[in-house]
């Protein structure tokens, strides 16, 4: 059979990695397809400065849309991220009538409707794995090998640079300043780290997980996002000695009120195996009602890792390329007429464990009217703890742990805590998950 060419767009980090895969693997692919996988056009800015590929063999070009126009490209790998030109260029390949394959999260979870609806009306397709945990195939995992299974949670460390920062808060001591400047200086973290630190980047993967597991809209409008540049030293220590771990999780649960959608710093015991993946890696805890939990853990980023995701869509592509998209396994694997139209819950509407922290004065009293205050909004407190101030202080850190409570209880609670005069500054709260 005749080699199937292929045009990349971007030959950075990812792009790169993707092209020294295909050359370096190219014979192990063949055998595994029965055709080759030719690399024929490649699209980048100071394209001419390259020497990833063979420029004798393949056509250099700045301009992508050469790539997405050239009629001998079957298949258009997207990896220059952002969402306006790359969002024009798969729109214009897939009216070429070419097979796309791209790594960007953000150009699915935002405009991922109108592009798999321009996919299916011209019968081609558009692979996507590795736009979520970079070489661990969770999309595959979802989408083919639990499609048996009723999704009934999902929660993950999706972002390396958050789970990187707040390992080393927990291992060291640091603070989250401190952290981000060396998570900047080894590259895990950009100039402005906003979309890891602040959970955006998470929340565009988790938009597509729930899209997968409940067979609903890609709603990234609708997840709710919180970051973890106020979670201190002080959380992290005692979280500890409650038997937690802090970890920044993207979480969706099916219940019967609707999906819930959800980013934020998460307390979950030290037992569980999640809790125990540090530094930059990445692991998915998936649910589901027949085979129960499957834990999915690896690079989340990186050249060759985020490449072998990529790679891997390229294959899988290139074994259908002919077929027709009813014998396909359907883009977001359930069939496009078959979507639900469940609700996404809003944050106040969801029902959590709490973890609080707040600083009072040290005087007789304060816990009682704390007590009442959560007793008045139907809260229950399931531990306590008052921690010695420093020497000559008259203010202490109280902890709180509560039993599941729905959030905007919990909120009124804060609220009127916060207005007491023997409270200072906010309350801090963090979400507490069992995942078990």
């Amino acid at each position: 059979m005749s080699a199937v060419k292929v045009g990349l767009l971007g030959l950075g980090t990812v792009g790169g990695g993707t092209a020294t895969v295909l050359l370096r693997n190219a014979e192990e692919i063949q055998r595994k397809l029965g055709r080759a996988i030719e690399i024929s056009h490649v699209a980048g800015l100071g394209i001419a400065e390259q020497s990833i590929v063979d420029a004798s063999k393949v056509k250099l070009t700045e301009d992508g849309f050469d790539v997405v126009n050239d009629p001998d490209v079957q298949i258009v790998i997207e990896l220059i991220g952002g969402y306006t030109l790359a969002k024009d260029l798969v729109m214009k390949a897939i009216e070429n009538g070419k097979h796309v394959v791209t790594a960007n999260k953000a150009l699915i979870a935002t405009h991922g409707p109108e592009i798999l609806k321009a996919a299916n009306a011209n019968g081609v397709n558009v692979a996507y794995e590795a736009a979520v945990a970079g070489g661990i195939p969770i999309i595959k995992a979802l989408r083919e090998g639990l499609a048996g299974n009723q999704i009934e949670w999902i929660a993950g460390i999706i972002n390396g640079t958050g789970n990187f920062i707040l390992t080393e808060m927990r291992d060291k001591g640091r603070d989250f300043d401190d952290v981000l400047k060396e998570a900047q200086a080894l590259g895990y973290a950009e100039a402005d780290p906003t979309f890891d630190v602040e959970g955006i980047d998470a929340a565009h993967k988790l938009t597509i997980l729930a899209s997968l597991a409940y067979g609903i809209e890609l709603q990234f409008e609708k997840c709710y996002t919180e970051g973890i540049s106020k979670i201190t030293p002080d959380d992290v220590n005692y979280a500890q000695e409650l038997g937690y771990s802090i970890k920044h999780l993207g979480i969706t649960r099916k219940t019967d009120d609707g999906i819930e959608l959800r980013v934020h710093p998460t307390l979950i015991p030290q037992k569980r195996l999640i809790a125990n993946v540090d530094g930059v890696m990445n692991a998915v805890l998936v649910y589901g009602d027949a085979v129960g939990p499957t834990l999915y853990y690896g690079a989340g980023a990186g050249a060759e890792p985020t490449a072998s995701a990529v790679v891997a869509d390229i294959i899988d592509t290139v074994r259908t390329i002919d077929a027709p998209v009813e014998h396909k396994v359907p883009m977001l694997g359930f069939q496009t007429d078959s979507m639900a139209d469940v609700p996404v819950m809003a944050i106040d509407d969801i029902e959590t464990a709490c973890y609080l922290r707040m600083t009072a004065l040290d005087k007789p009293g304060v816990l009682a009217e704390i007590s009442d205050v959560f007793a008045k909004h139907s809260i229950s407190i399931e531990a306590v703890s008052q921690k010695e101030p420093a020497e000559g202080a008259d203010k202490v850190h109280v902890v709180l742990l509560t039993q599941k409570v729905r959030e905007s209880n919990m909120n009124a609670a804060i609220a009127e805590v916060e207005n007491f005069d023997e409270i200072e500054g906010a309350v801090a709260r963090i979400r507490v998950e069992q995942l078990g």
